[in-house]
Protein backbone atom coordinates (compact mmCIF):
# COMPACT_ATOMS: atom_id res chain seq x y z
CA UNK A 1 0.00 0.00 0.00
CA UNK A 2 1.60 3.49 -0.99
CA UNK A 3 1.77 6.52 1.06
CA UNK A 4 -0.60 8.12 -1.43
CA UNK A 5 -3.04 5.67 -0.79
CA UNK A 6 -3.13 5.51 2.98
CA UNK A 7 -3.35 9.51 2.91
CA UNK A 8 -6.70 8.93 1.18
CA UNK A 9 -7.95 6.11 3.38
CA UNK A 10 -7.43 7.91 6.27
CA UNK A 11 -8.86 11.55 4.93
CA UNK A 12 -11.93 9.46 4.61
CA UNK A 13 -12.07 7.93 7.72
CA UNK A 14 -11.66 11.73 9.05
CA UNK A 15 -14.24 12.82 6.62
CA UNK A 16 -16.88 9.84 7.79
CA UNK A 17 -16.06 10.48 11.77
CA UNK A 18 -16.12 14.61 10.92
CA UNK A 19 -19.77 13.80 9.85
CA UNK A 20 -20.56 11.48 12.82
CA UNK A 21 -19.68 14.10 14.96
CA UNK A 22 -21.26 16.97 13.47
CA UNK A 23 -24.77 14.30 14.14
CA UNK A 24 -23.49 14.11 17.65
CA UNK A 25 -23.48 17.55 18.31
CA UNK A 26 -26.78 18.35 17.68
CA UNK A 27 -28.35 15.24 19.67
CA UNK A 28 -25.79 15.86 22.97
CA UNK A 29 -27.36 18.30 25.35
CA UNK A 30 -24.46 20.56 27.47
CA UNK A 31 -24.18 19.46 30.91
CA UNK A 32 -23.76 22.70 32.83
CA UNK A 33 -21.25 20.71 35.21
CA UNK A 34 -18.75 18.79 32.52
CA UNK A 35 -15.31 20.64 31.80
CA UNK A 36 -13.03 19.24 29.26
CA UNK A 37 -9.43 19.48 29.60
CA UNK A 38 -6.96 19.18 26.41
CA UNK A 39 -3.08 20.03 26.22
CA UNK A 40 -1.24 19.85 23.37
CA UNK A 41 -3.60 18.22 21.29
CA UNK A 42 -4.43 15.20 23.64
CA UNK A 43 0.04 14.90 24.18
CA UNK A 44 -0.55 14.00 28.00
CA UNK A 45 -0.97 16.28 31.72
CA UNK A 46 0.44 19.54 31.28
CA UNK A 47 0.55 23.34 31.13
CA UNK A 48 -1.84 26.02 31.95
CA UNK A 49 -5.31 23.07 31.60
CA UNK A 50 -3.53 20.93 34.29
CA UNK A 51 -2.27 24.30 36.42
CA UNK A 52 -5.71 25.24 36.22
CA UNK A 53 -7.67 21.86 36.95
CA UNK A 54 -5.41 21.19 39.74
CA UNK A 55 -6.66 24.99 41.60
CA UNK A 56 -9.96 23.91 40.44
CA UNK A 57 -9.47 20.54 42.52
CA UNK A 58 -9.05 22.49 45.45
CA UNK A 59 -11.81 24.92 45.20
CA UNK A 60 -15.36 23.85 46.94
CA UNK A 61 -16.87 25.25 44.05
CA UNK A 62 -16.35 22.49 41.61
CA UNK A 63 -16.52 19.47 44.42
CA UNK A 64 -19.73 18.08 42.15
CA UNK A 65 -18.45 18.98 39.02
CA UNK A 66 -17.10 16.11 36.18
CA UNK A 67 -13.83 16.86 34.98
CA UNK A 68 -12.74 15.45 32.24
CA UNK A 69 -9.08 15.01 30.24
CA UNK A 70 -8.20 13.85 26.46
CA UNK A 71 -5.29 12.17 26.37
CA UNK A 72 -3.20 10.03 23.42
CA UNK A 73 -2.41 6.93 24.17
CA UNK A 74 -3.63 7.13 28.12
CA UNK A 75 -3.52 3.12 28.77
CA UNK A 76 -0.52 2.32 27.63
CA UNK A 77 1.17 5.81 29.19
CA UNK A 78 -0.59 4.42 32.45
CA UNK A 79 -1.93 8.14 32.72
CA UNK A 80 -4.41 8.09 35.60
CA UNK A 81 -5.29 11.80 37.07
CA UNK A 82 -6.78 11.80 40.05
CA UNK A 83 -10.54 13.55 40.32
CA UNK A 84 -10.52 12.92 36.71
CA UNK A 85 -11.94 11.05 34.13
CA UNK A 86 -9.19 9.68 31.09
CA UNK A 87 -10.66 9.51 27.86
CA UNK A 88 -8.63 8.71 24.17
CA UNK A 89 -7.80 11.80 22.11
CA UNK A 90 -9.81 11.43 18.96
CA UNK A 91 -12.25 8.73 19.82
CA UNK A 92 -16.12 8.61 20.70
CA UNK A 93 -16.15 9.66 24.21
CA UNK A 94 -13.66 12.51 23.18
CA UNK A 95 -16.36 13.85 20.43
CA UNK A 96 -19.06 12.96 23.00
CA UNK A 97 -17.73 15.17 25.58
CA UNK A 98 -16.88 18.06 22.95
CA UNK A 99 -20.36 18.19 22.53
CA UNK A 100 -21.56 17.73 26.37
CA UNK A 101 -19.03 19.59 28.35
CA UNK A 102 -20.47 23.28 29.35
CA UNK A 103 -16.45 24.33 29.47
CA UNK A 104 -13.44 23.66 27.23
CA UNK A 105 -10.33 24.54 28.39
CA UNK A 106 -7.37 24.22 25.91
CA UNK A 107 -3.92 25.32 24.99
CA UNK A 108 -3.73 25.02 21.72
CA UNK A 109 -5.64 25.87 18.42
CA UNK A 110 -8.20 23.39 17.50
CA UNK A 111 -9.38 21.85 14.21
CA UNK A 112 -11.54 23.87 12.32
CA UNK A 113 -13.98 20.75 12.28
CA UNK A 114 -15.03 21.37 16.23
CA UNK A 115 -18.27 22.75 16.62
CA UNK A 116 -18.80 24.95 19.82
CA UNK A 117 -22.62 25.26 20.82
CA UNK A 118 -23.68 29.46 22.03
CA UNK A 119 -24.03 27.84 25.77
CA UNK A 120 -20.53 26.12 25.35
CA UNK A 121 -17.85 28.54 26.80
CA UNK A 122 -14.17 28.45 25.22
CA UNK A 123 -10.93 29.53 27.47
CA UNK A 124 -8.05 29.47 24.96
CA UNK A 125 -4.94 29.77 27.67
CA UNK A 126 -1.83 29.20 25.08
CA UNK A 127 0.90 28.40 25.95
CA UNK A 128 3.35 31.00 26.33
CA UNK A 129 5.35 34.27 25.09
CA UNK A 130 5.89 34.15 21.99
CA UNK A 131 9.76 35.40 20.70
CA UNK A 132 8.82 33.87 17.32
CA UNK A 133 6.29 35.70 15.47
CA UNK A 134 2.74 33.75 15.59
CA UNK A 135 -0.08 33.58 13.17
CA UNK A 136 -1.25 36.89 11.91
CA UNK A 137 2.09 38.53 12.41
CA UNK A 138 4.19 35.88 10.26
CA UNK A 139 5.09 37.76 6.74
CA UNK A 140 5.97 35.28 4.63
CA UNK A 141 5.50 35.13 0.70
CA UNK A 142 1.52 33.98 0.33
CA UNK A 143 2.45 30.85 -2.16
CA UNK A 144 4.61 29.82 1.01
CA UNK A 145 2.88 25.87 2.27
CA UNK A 146 4.09 25.36 6.00
CA UNK A 147 5.77 22.31 6.56
CA UNK A 148 4.13 20.74 9.46
CA UNK A 149 0.09 21.48 8.52
CA UNK A 150 0.87 21.89 4.83
CA UNK A 151 -1.12 24.89 4.86
CA UNK A 152 -0.59 28.01 2.70
CA UNK A 153 -0.45 31.35 3.95
CA UNK A 154 -3.70 32.13 4.04
CA UNK A 155 -5.37 28.86 5.11
CA UNK A 156 -2.91 29.32 8.31
CA UNK A 157 -3.96 32.61 8.84
CA UNK A 158 -7.93 31.03 8.09
CA UNK A 159 -7.27 28.32 10.47
CA UNK A 160 -6.25 30.28 13.77
CA UNK A 161 -9.61 32.60 12.42
CA UNK A 162 -11.89 29.75 12.73
CA UNK A 163 -10.63 28.92 16.24
CA UNK A 164 -10.07 32.07 17.71
CA UNK A 165 -14.06 32.98 16.39
CA UNK A 166 -14.88 30.63 19.73
CA UNK A 167 -13.27 31.92 21.64
CA UNK A 168 -14.80 32.82 24.94
CA UNK A 169 -11.57 34.37 26.88
CA UNK A 170 -7.86 33.66 25.57
CA UNK A 171 -5.35 33.96 28.69
CA UNK A 172 -2.85 36.68 28.14
CA UNK A 173 0.09 36.04 30.59
CA UNK A 174 1.70 39.92 29.98
CA UNK A 175 0.67 43.49 28.77
CA UNK A 176 3.68 42.56 25.58
CA UNK A 177 1.09 39.46 25.09
CA UNK A 178 -2.07 41.20 25.15
CA UNK A 179 -0.90 43.84 22.87
CA UNK A 180 0.68 40.61 20.67
CA UNK A 181 -1.96 38.54 20.85
CA UNK A 182 -4.13 41.12 19.38
CA UNK A 183 -2.28 41.16 15.88
CA UNK A 184 -1.36 37.94 15.99
CA UNK A 185 -4.45 36.17 16.41
CA UNK A 186 -6.63 39.18 15.26
CA UNK A 187 -8.91 39.29 18.53
CA UNK A 188 -10.68 41.87 20.27
CA UNK A 189 -9.12 42.95 23.41
CA UNK A 190 -12.22 42.42 25.66
CA UNK A 191 -11.57 38.57 25.55
CA UNK A 192 -8.36 38.51 26.88
CA UNK A 193 -7.72 38.00 30.22
CA UNK A 194 -4.38 39.57 31.57
CA UNK A 195 -3.88 37.08 34.53
CA UNK A 196 -0.24 35.51 34.64
CA UNK A 197 -0.19 32.11 33.11
CA UNK A 198 -1.26 29.68 35.65
CA UNK A 199 1.56 26.87 34.67
CA UNK A 200 3.66 29.44 36.76
CA UNK A 201 1.89 29.43 39.23
CA UNK A 202 4.20 26.61 40.93
CA UNK A 203 7.73 29.14 40.48
CA UNK A 204 6.26 30.82 42.68
CA UNK A 205 5.04 28.45 45.22
CA UNK A 206 7.27 25.69 44.60
CA UNK A 207 8.74 23.77 48.73
CA UNK A 208 12.28 22.49 48.84
CA UNK A 209 10.32 19.36 49.63
CA UNK A 210 9.24 19.62 45.60
CA UNK A 211 12.44 20.49 44.56
CA UNK A 212 14.21 17.27 46.62
CA UNK A 213 11.56 15.06 45.18
CA UNK A 214 11.98 15.68 41.17
CA UNK A 215 15.64 15.69 41.92
CA UNK A 216 15.23 11.98 43.32
CA UNK A 217 12.70 10.74 40.50
CA UNK A 218 15.57 11.99 38.14
CA UNK A 219 18.53 10.60 40.25
CA UNK A 220 20.05 14.00 39.99
CA UNK A 221 22.85 14.05 43.00
CA UNK A 222 21.93 16.48 45.45
CA UNK A 223 25.89 18.05 45.45
CA UNK A 224 25.89 19.76 42.04
CA UNK A 225 24.57 22.71 40.38
CA UNK A 226 21.88 22.08 37.62
CA UNK A 227 22.02 23.38 34.65
CA UNK A 228 19.11 22.91 31.69
CA UNK A 229 19.97 23.16 28.07
CA UNK A 230 16.15 23.24 26.47
CA UNK A 231 16.63 24.57 22.65
CA UNK A 232 13.95 24.33 20.20
CA UNK A 233 13.33 23.55 16.83
CA UNK A 234 14.07 25.12 13.55
CA UNK A 235 11.08 25.75 10.66
CA UNK A 236 13.53 25.12 8.50
CA UNK A 237 15.21 21.68 9.96
CA UNK A 238 12.62 18.46 8.97
CA UNK A 239 11.97 15.13 6.90
CA UNK A 240 9.00 13.48 6.10
CA UNK A 241 8.14 12.47 9.61
CA UNK A 242 8.53 15.98 11.48
CA UNK A 243 10.67 18.48 12.50
CA UNK A 244 14.65 17.84 13.37
CA UNK A 245 17.06 19.66 15.09
CA UNK A 246 20.81 19.30 14.50
CA UNK A 247 22.40 19.25 17.76
CA UNK A 248 25.60 22.24 17.70
CA UNK A 249 26.94 21.36 21.15
CA UNK A 250 29.65 19.01 22.11
CA UNK A 251 28.29 17.64 25.72
CA UNK A 252 32.44 16.71 26.00
CA UNK A 253 33.10 19.91 26.20
CA UNK A 254 30.36 20.97 28.82
CA UNK A 255 31.59 18.40 31.19
CA UNK A 256 35.21 19.56 30.90
CA UNK A 257 34.55 22.89 31.51
CA UNK A 258 31.30 22.04 33.93
CA UNK A 259 31.56 18.92 35.26
CA UNK A 260 32.91 19.65 38.59
CA UNK A 261 30.27 22.09 39.05
CA UNK A 262 27.60 21.00 36.89
CA UNK A 263 25.20 17.96 35.82
CA UNK A 264 23.26 18.75 32.33
CA UNK A 265 19.77 18.58 31.56
CA UNK A 266 18.87 18.50 28.00
CA UNK A 267 15.50 18.59 27.30
CA UNK A 268 14.58 19.29 22.91
CA UNK A 269 11.32 20.85 22.01
CA UNK A 270 8.73 17.70 21.93
CA UNK A 271 8.19 18.43 18.04
CA UNK A 272 11.46 17.41 17.96
CA UNK A 273 11.85 13.52 16.65
CA UNK A 274 15.47 13.19 16.48
CA UNK A 275 16.31 10.52 18.66
CA UNK A 276 20.27 11.33 20.80
CA UNK A 277 22.69 7.96 20.99
CA UNK A 278 23.29 7.60 24.49
CA UNK A 279 27.22 7.93 25.28
CA UNK A 280 28.47 6.30 28.19
CA UNK A 281 31.48 8.65 28.46
CA UNK A 282 29.07 11.11 29.70
CA UNK A 283 27.49 9.09 32.11
CA UNK A 284 27.05 11.00 35.85
CA UNK A 285 26.81 14.38 33.94
CA UNK A 286 24.54 14.62 30.82
CA UNK A 287 20.73 13.56 31.56
CA UNK A 288 18.53 13.30 28.77
CA UNK A 289 14.93 14.09 29.49
CA UNK A 290 12.21 12.70 27.10
CA UNK A 291 10.36 15.63 25.14
CA UNK A 292 7.03 14.86 26.78
CA UNK A 293 8.11 15.83 30.26
CA UNK A 294 6.46 18.94 31.44
CA UNK A 295 9.34 21.49 31.57
CA UNK A 296 8.20 23.05 34.83
CA UNK A 297 9.28 20.48 36.81
CA UNK A 298 12.54 21.08 35.29
CA UNK A 299 12.98 24.69 35.64
CA UNK A 300 12.32 23.82 39.25
CA UNK A 301 15.80 22.35 40.04
CA UNK A 302 17.46 24.26 37.41
CA UNK A 303 20.34 26.57 38.85
CA UNK A 304 20.72 27.97 35.45
CA UNK A 305 19.13 27.89 31.77
CA UNK A 306 20.74 27.73 28.46
CA UNK A 307 18.19 28.39 25.66
CA UNK A 308 18.15 29.44 21.69
CA UNK A 309 15.11 30.88 20.06
CA UNK A 310 12.55 29.02 22.41
CA UNK A 311 10.16 31.34 24.30
CA UNK A 312 10.99 28.79 27.69
CA UNK A 313 13.23 31.88 28.72
CA UNK A 314 10.15 33.77 29.45
CA UNK A 315 8.92 31.43 31.90
CA UNK A 316 12.09 30.31 33.91
CA UNK A 317 13.49 33.94 34.05
CA UNK A 318 10.71 34.24 37.01
CA UNK A 319 12.96 32.13 39.02
CA UNK A 320 15.49 34.99 38.97
CA UNK A 321 18.25 32.47 37.93
CA UNK A 322 20.51 32.98 34.94
CA UNK A 323 19.80 32.51 31.64
CA UNK A 324 22.60 32.38 28.38
CA UNK A 325 21.19 31.85 24.90
CA UNK A 326 23.16 29.79 22.67
CA UNK A 327 23.07 31.09 19.26
CA UNK A 328 25.29 29.59 16.99
CA UNK A 329 22.80 29.89 13.90
CA UNK A 330 21.59 33.91 14.97
CA UNK A 331 22.26 34.93 11.16
CA UNK A 332 20.74 32.82 9.09
CA UNK A 333 17.91 32.14 11.99
CA UNK A 334 16.63 36.12 11.96
CA UNK A 335 16.99 36.40 8.47
CA UNK A 336 15.70 33.47 6.94
CA UNK A 337 12.96 32.25 9.28
CA UNK A 338 10.04 33.68 10.91
CA UNK A 339 11.20 36.91 12.58
CA UNK A 340 11.13 38.29 16.03
CA UNK A 341 8.68 40.51 18.37
CA UNK A 342 11.73 42.16 20.31
CA UNK A 343 15.26 43.13 19.88
CA UNK A 344 17.36 40.36 20.79
CA UNK A 345 20.04 42.09 21.27
CA UNK A 346 18.56 44.86 23.68
CA UNK A 347 15.63 43.19 25.68
CA UNK A 348 16.70 39.30 26.22
CA UNK A 349 17.69 38.91 29.79
CA UNK A 350 21.04 37.55 29.27
CA UNK A 351 23.75 37.52 26.94
CA UNK A 352 23.96 35.53 23.35
CA UNK A 353 26.55 33.57 22.49
CA UNK A 354 27.64 32.27 19.55
CA UNK A 355 30.41 30.18 20.45
CA UNK A 356 29.93 27.28 23.18
CA UNK A 357 33.10 27.99 24.61
CA UNK A 358 32.20 31.81 25.16
CA UNK A 359 29.31 30.59 26.51
CA UNK A 360 30.86 27.55 28.79
CA UNK A 361 33.64 30.33 30.21
CA UNK A 362 30.67 32.74 31.40
CA UNK A 363 28.69 29.88 32.65
CA UNK A 364 31.83 28.94 34.61
CA UNK A 365 32.93 32.24 36.21
CA UNK A 366 29.21 33.14 37.07
CA UNK A 367 29.17 35.75 34.74
CA UNK A 368 25.80 37.45 34.32
CA UNK A 369 24.16 40.45 35.16
CA UNK A 370 20.70 40.39 37.53
CA UNK A 371 19.92 44.01 37.22
CA UNK A 372 19.50 42.62 32.87
CA UNK A 373 16.80 40.47 34.36
CA UNK A 374 15.27 42.68 37.10
CA UNK A 375 14.00 44.92 34.14
CA UNK A 376 13.06 42.03 32.18
CA UNK A 377 10.50 40.87 34.53
CA UNK A 378 9.66 43.79 35.45
CA UNK A 379 7.82 44.13 32.12
CA UNK A 380 7.47 40.71 31.43
CA UNK A 381 6.29 38.74 34.37
CA UNK A 382 4.66 41.25 36.46
CA UNK A 383 1.61 39.34 36.45
CA UNK A 384 3.63 35.92 38.16
CA UNK A 385 2.72 36.10 41.71
CA UNK A 386 1.99 32.70 42.31
CA UNK A 387 -2.06 33.74 41.70
CA UNK A 388 -2.81 33.67 38.12
CA UNK A 389 -4.87 29.90 38.30
CA UNK A 390 -7.18 31.55 41.04
CA UNK A 391 -7.59 34.73 38.49
CA UNK A 392 -8.53 32.38 35.84
CA UNK A 393 -11.10 30.58 37.70
CA UNK A 394 -12.72 33.77 38.80
CA UNK A 395 -13.20 35.58 35.89
CA UNK A 396 -14.51 32.34 33.89
CA UNK A 397 -16.93 31.13 36.92
CA UNK A 398 -17.18 34.16 38.67
CA UNK A 399 -18.38 36.89 36.84
CA UNK A 400 -14.60 39.22 38.09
Amino acid sequence: MNMNFKKLIKKCISTIIHILYTCLYRLVPVDSKVIMFISFHGRGYSDNPKAIYEEMRKDDRFKDYTFIWAIKYHKSKNIEIPGAKVIEYYSVPYFYYLSKAKYWIFNCKMPAYISKKKNQIYLQTWHGTPLKRLGHDIQVDKNTTFYRSQMSADEMYKSYDIDVERYNYMISPNAFCTKVFQSAFAINRERLIETGYPRNDILSNVTKEEVDDIKRSLHIPFDKKVLLYAPTWRDNQYVTKGYTFKLEADFHKWKEALGDEYVLLFKPHYLIINEYGHDRSLDGFLYSIDADVDISSLYIIADALVTDYSSVFFDYAILNRPIYFYMYDIESYKDELRGFYIDIYKDLPGNIYEKEEDMLKAISNDEYDYEKLKKFNEYFNNREDGNASKRVIDIMFGGK
